[in-house]
């Protein structure tokens, strides 16, 4: 059974950071398809970044260029995503989420998700 289980959120004052992660069971995270998504209250969700399986190469949608950065630990089947420079409007749920296999960035195409945890950045 695919399991994901986010970790990291919590309150933290703009211009700080924050490093979330994604402890994955049940399949191998380096043969999948992972990502890191948002939702804030009242929008879609988003792809923030994600990393095709097999190559390991990251992908980043253009407006989350800069302040992210996702990466993998195939010996702990974990992944994380770095935010730097926090903003308020990073305030959201945090879900990372996986796929079989990779077709883009957009919430839509993963299959199994996380719990989701709590951002929340004040001015």
């Amino acid at each position: 059974e695919v399991q994901l289980v986010e970790s990291g959120g919590g309150l933290v004052q703009q211009g700080g950071s924050l490093r979330l992660s994604c402890a994955a069971s049940g399949f191998t995270v380096d043969d999948y398809a992972i990502g890191w998504f948002r939702q804030a209250p009242g929008k879609e969700r988003e792809g923030i970044s994600c990393i095709s399986g097999g190559d390991g190469r990251a992908h980043y949608p253009d407006s989350m260029k800069g302040r992210f950065t996702i990466s993998s630990d195939n010996a702990k089947n974990t992944m994380y995503l770095q935010i730097d420079s926090l903003k308020p409007e990073d305030t959201a749920v945090y879900y990372c989420a996986a796929d079989r296999r990779y077709t883009g960035c957009k919430a839509g195409r993963y299959e199994f998700w996380g719990q989701g945890t709590q951002v929340t950045v004040s001015s």
